[in-house]
């Protein structure tokens, strides 16, 4: 089964649909879990921000949604995410597929947190396999694609202020508020996890251009919406390709993770 994370505008991608309430250790799931599939493939959809975008990034049950997933058999997670460009070359309506994260947000981020101690390494955290399946759909679609590239993770609510997205420029491509600790709890769970990145805006902070302005949350949405269908498509042909077999190496995650 493949799992994804999206806004409630994704329900429509799954035929034979239907909702389903889990209970999790962590708590309830952002959103019920809508179960379909797209053309042969199982598929489980969560609503990251909840059905009426009720929990901000930093509320987000991440835990729960994972551990969701894994209970119901999801062994891949694609996850698309708005992002703002930290690079002028990285313009407004690009797709971004990336391969590393910087993560400045602070929340809990782990399943383990007794005993036995695990050290999950976090050295290539999305999965290659299903990076080069995205990167190569959406060069087939022609549609604007970056393929790989940092994303640098803030707390958010609240977008970055003039110096700090100047700063972050020097770590990473693209900012967005939503990529940790999901990336590394679906790592934990030995899942697979992609992300499609959409470029809404340029952060506010790119040097040498007075005329950007303060990003806005109106501004991320319009710029989400203008570019969804787009996204849309390129998940939905994307996933009747993914093979049935994983020969990544996101399955053994945990090996050697762990004292002995």
């Amino acid at each position: 089964m493949i799992g994804i994370f999206g806004g409630s505008g994704f329900y429509s991608l799954l035929d034979n649909a239907e909702t389903t309430i889990r209970e999790t250790p962590f708590g309830a799931p952002s959103s019920p879990i809508t179960l379909g599939t797209i053309g042969r493939q199982e598929v489980a959809f969560i609503a990251r921000h909840g059905v009426h975008h009720e929990y901000p990034p930093h509320k987000i049950p991440y835990k729960a949604n994972l551990y969701a997933f894994r209970e119901l058999g999801v062994s891949r997670v694609i996850a698309p995410a708005a992002v703002g460009s930290l690079k002028r070359e990285i313009a407004p309506g690009t797709f971004v597929i990336p391969d590393q994260f910087v993560n400045f947000a602070s929340r809990d981020d782990t399943f383990f947190n007794e005993v036995p101690v695990t050290h999950v390494s976090s050295a290539d955290p999305y999965c290659p396999e299903l990076r080069k399946l995205l990167a190569g759909m959406a060069n087939l679609l022609n549609l604007p694609v970056r393929d790989g590239g940092t994303v640098v993770v803030i707390n958010g609510p609240r977008f970055a202020s003039r110096a700090e997205s100047t700063f972050y420029q020097s770590l990473g491509d693209v900012i967005n508020m939503t990529q940790y600790p999901e990336v590394m709890l679906a790592r934990e769970m030995e899942m697979c996890y992609a992300s499609v990145c959409l470029v809404t805006d340029y952060d506010v902070g790119i040097k040498d251009n007075d005329s950007i302005m303060p990003v806005s949350a109106q501004e991320v949405a319009e710029g989400f919406k203008q570019n969804s269908e787009k996204l849309k498509r390129l998940i939905l042909d994307c996933i009747p390709n993914v093979p049935a077999a994983r020969v990544c190496n996101c399955k053994n995650s945990l090996e050697n993770a762990r004292f002995s």
